[in-house]
């Protein structure tokens, strides 16, 4: 399968940094002020047959003495290039842009002029032929940073990446601590533990009959229905506020039985929402 390059260009200040930023977490390999002229040696490591399935994006800033006579040339350059190349033009409204420099105090890269406005009109006139062969035009000026990503997705992936978030539901023992990058946390040590059945002591929570044993109690069911239906309300809304993934910590007293067993049904009913879910099973020794 061919490989994609994204190439991400367009005003200064309108927000590329931060599109960069969203498609690394979208899975693209993100190359950030890549000089023109190695542009080719990039088409070329794109062709080669590792990873087939790798995406990459690069952007191009306009500071490279050569960026505005020569992006479209050397984009031509590729088109026997076995990857597809696509431009993303990031536009923005003038005084979007006078407050944003306004506000973090930075130089405009064309500083020609002591006049910011004059400065950001040069620029788009510049800019206006590679605007014109842009693939996607992407308007950053009344966009929140915690809607780039799915405004990013539906544009370039031409899906809803809303529920692309990574979600981790890790079992743990409360008498080795509460794991830190918990987003979540649930106790269950209310279960009657496995470790006092002689036979599953020195089993765990992925063994059938410690599962079987877990579930057997009308409390576990019901645990996982209360905290699957929380979780399929709630991660939607940190996705949708911009979160990357989230961490659901299942704890027991020693992280061996109860909470590994809950944290297996529960990854597997989440997985059926939610593309990216993993088990972690932090203290099973």
């Amino acid at each position: 399968m061919n490989k994609s390059i994204i190439f991400v260009t367009g005003l200064s200040g309108a927000g590329r940094s931060e599109v960069m930023k969203a498609l690394e977490d979208l899975d693209f390999f993100c190359v950030d002020n890549l000089p023109l002229a190695l542009l080719s040696d990039l088409s070329k490591l794109s062709n080669t047959p590792k990873e087939p399935e790798q995406r990459l994006a690069v952007s191009l800033d306009v500071r490279g003495n050569d960026f505005f006579t020569g992006f479209l040339s050397t984009i031509d350059n590729l088109e026997n290039s076995t990857a597809s190349n696509t431009i993303l033009f990031l536009d923005c409204a003038d005084e979007v842009l006078v407050r944003r420099y306004s506000e973090t105090r930075r130089r405009h890269p064309i500083h020609e002029s002591e006049s910011l406005l004059e400065c950001i009109t040069k620029e788009r006139a510049l800019l206006s032929e590679i605007r014109a062969r842009a693939n996607y035009v992407l308007d950053t000026s009344s966009m929140k940073t915690n809607e780039l990503r799915n405004r990013i997705g539906k544009l370039i992936l031409n899906r809803d990446v809303s529920s692309d978030i990574i979600i981790n539901v890790m079992s743990f023992g409360y008498k080795n601590g509460v794991p830190l990058d918990a987003d979540f946390m649930f106790d269950m040590r209310f279960l009657d533990n496995p470790y006092y059945k002689t036979e599953l002591r020195s089993k765990n929570g992925l063994d059938d009959d410690v599962a079987d044993y877990v579930f057997s109690q009308a409390e576990a069911e019901d645990v996982i229905k209360n905290i699957s239906n929380s979780m399929e309300q709630w991660i939607p809304l940190h996705s949708t506020a911009g979160k990357t993934s989230l961490t659901i910590a299942i704890g027991c007293t020693g992280g061996q039985h109860r909470s590994v067993a809950i944290t297996e049904e529960l990854s597997k009913i989440l997985s059926n929402k939610f593309s990216s879910v993993t088990a972690i099973h932090r203290d099973i020794k």
